[in-house]
């Protein structure tokens, strides 16, 4: 999982949401960020909610503007993916840097949400929704 490239010296993280997977790649850097070779800005369609949340690991650890995020998202909605990427940053500094991982911890960014959907069973409508019960 902490791999280091010799010839780009990149540092990887892999993070999951739901049906979202996002394998991300922390360079040093001015700061950029981009999904699937988008500008996260403009892959999230300007949202400044989905950026706080994107931008949350660098303030924690203190390093905003110092690293370049290259990451491949598939699967789930902007929020789930939004999610994913954040995981898979915080995964890439503990590779980066094993002694921040206390304080990612402790900020709640190491935690994987294990909450997926629910799978349809069979004779009902959704995972739990019955048919109408008819008394008469």
């Amino acid at each position: 999982m902490a791999s280091t490239s010799t010839k780009n010296n990149y540092y990887y993280g892999l993070g999951r949401r739901k049906s979202a997977t996002a394998r991300v790649r922390l360079i040093p850097g001015k700061g950029e960020i981009k999904i699937n070779d988008i500008p996260a800005s403009e892959y999230f369609s300007s949202s400044k909610y989905l950026m706080n949340k994107l931008s949350k690991p660098f303030v924690i650890v203190d390093k905003v503007n110092k690293y370049d995020v290259s990451a491949v998202v598939d699967g789930g909605g902007h929020n789930s993916q939004v999610e994913a990427v954040r995981l898979g940053i915080a995964k890439a500094f503990i590779s980066l840097n094993e002694e921040l991982k206390s304080t990612l911890k402790r900020a709640d960014l190491l935690g994987r949400d294990p909450r997926e959907k629910e799978r349809k069973k069979f004779g009902l409508k959704s995972a739990r929704k019955q048919r109408q019960f008819t008394k008469r």
